[in-house]
This record gives C-alpha cells, sequence and structure tokens, in this order.
C-alpha cells in the first residue's frame, strides 16, 4: 500500500514537471502529452454528449484543443490537478460548442415557414425545448463539480462549506466588503503568495491597504480566504455570483 502511494507522488510530481517543461516550450513532449491522454479526453468529452465520441468527430477535436490550452494555463498552485482542470475545461469548451451549434439550430427553428404543416413546426418547438433542457443539465452538472473542487480546496486551507454558511457576512455591504478585500488581496502577489503559502489571511499586511479595521477583516476571515480562493481559481458559476455582488 505504501510503495502505491510513494508511487502515486512520483506520477504527479513527473506530470507537473512534463506540464512545466511543455510551458517552456517543450512541443514535442506537448504533443506526447496530448496523445496519451487521448482515452481520457474523449471519455470526458462523452461525457458530455451523452454516446461514445469518435476521434474524427469535432467534439473530440474541441476537447483536444481544450486539452491543450489546460496545459498551458495549469498552475500547481491553483490547487487542483492537471486532471480536474482539464477535466473542466474540457467540458466547458464543448458545451460552447454545443450552444453555438445549437444557436444555429435555433435560427432554423425560428425560421419555420407558415407553409410547413403543424407537424413540422411542433416538431421544431420540440426540438428547441430540448436544447434548452439539455443547456440546464449540463449547466446544473458543472456547477455541481466546481462546489466539489471548491470543497476540495476550502480543506487545504482548514475550511469547510459549513464554516462560510456560518461565517458569512449576514448584511450585503459586508459581504461586497469582504469581497473586496478579496479582490484587492489576489491583485497583490505578495498577499496572495501569503495566502497561498501559508494558507492563512495576511490580515496585518492588508490593513496597509485596506479602510477596514483589523478586527472588522478577522471577523471575516474565513469568508475572504473562499472568496479570494474563487477568484483565482478556475471556477465560472461561482465567479459570477461575485460579479453579481460587486456590482451591485
Amino acid at each position: 500500500m505504501l510503495s502505491l502511494l510513494f508511487m502515486a507522488k512520483k506520477r504527479k510530481r513527473s506530470l507537473e514537471k512534463t506540464v512545466e517543461l511543455i510551458q517552456q516550450g517543450d512541443t514535442a513532449l506537448n504533443n506526447e502529452l496530448i496523445e496519451s491522454y487521448k482515452p481520457f479526453i474523449a471519455k470526458t468529452v462523452s461525457s458530455v454528449c451523452k454516446r461514445y465520441i469518435h476521434e474524427s468527430d469535432d467534439e473530440f477535436s474541441i476537447g483536444l484543443i481544450a486539452f491543450n490550452e489546460a496545459i498551458q494555463k495549469y498552475s500547481p498552485d491553483k490547487g487542483s490537478s492537471l486532471i480536474s482542470f482539464s477535466e473542466v475545461l474540457i467540458k466547458r469548451r464543448v458545451i460552447d460548442y454545443i450552444r453555438k451549434q445549437s444557436k444555429f439550430q435555433n435560427l432554423s427553428f425560428n425560421g419555420v415557414s407558415k407553409l410547413e404543416d403543424d407537424d413540422t413546426a411542433g416538431s421544431a418547438i420540440e426540438d428547441e425545448l430540448s436544447i434548452e433542457d439539455y443547456r440546464k443539465k449540463t449547466d446544473e452538472e458543472l456547477r455541481k463539480e466546481e462546489i466539489i473542487q471548491f470543497t476540495l480546496i476550502l480543506q487545504e486551507f482548514g475550511l469547510t462549506f459549513s464554516d462560510l454558511i456560518e461565517q458569512s457576512p449576514k448584511h450585503a455591504d459586508a459581504r461586497k466588503n469582504a469581497m473586496t478585500i478579496a479582490k484587492i488581496l489576489v491583485e497583490n502577489e505578495e498577499l496572495k503568495s501569503i495566502l497561498f503559502d501559508k494558507k492563512k489571511l495576511p490580515i496585518k499586511q492588508l490593513e496597509d491597504y485596506v479602510s477596514l479595521s483589523r478586527k472588522t477583516i478577522e471577523r471575516n476571515r474565513k469568508y475572504i480566504i473562499a472568496i479570494s480562493l474563487i477568484l483565482t481559481g478556475d471556477y465560472v458559476f461561482l465567479k459570477d455570483y461575485i460579479k453579481g455582488v460587486l456590482e451591485t
């Protein structure tokens, strides 16, 4: 059991080192990595399309491009593995592709001629409804995956979702202030490094950048950390929530 554990760690380090070399410009290594992960890419794309995916399918090509994008953008500092990061990115890109295709189809649906019979028009409406239903389902799946990944990152900082619910500021202004502090933190490389290296909020240093009292910052410590993690991670749905609060 211990030998398997050490082997797993070794593979993880090896993968991270491989990505590092690729990001430094090793094109041949990049091609080798993509080739070796084609089964993973196909499986991930299939989970979105709900059917078997061939390498000749357009969706598979989208998955390949997304996996390559994940390799270039990946950073171990974000807390997630390349696999989990690329899985989310592949699913998003494939869903975006499907949505674009469905928009094209919707143009056809909306342009149904009055000369067509009721059955044809009814079929078009049913297709449009099924596409909307698919969008809702895929969005819901991605939200769940984001929450699962975010929960794992929170654990590294000694936090849980229950903590956030209990520690979340009760008033809208207080939540907005906490989010503003988190935004200031992640935009400052020194403060961000302290957060990720020491796994704690740099309260003393933050006092030099915000007008709020130390007591206020400490009271919202867990919430500020959580928002900072969202802002630095690849969380589309959670970031939308933050954006909505900051813009109000």
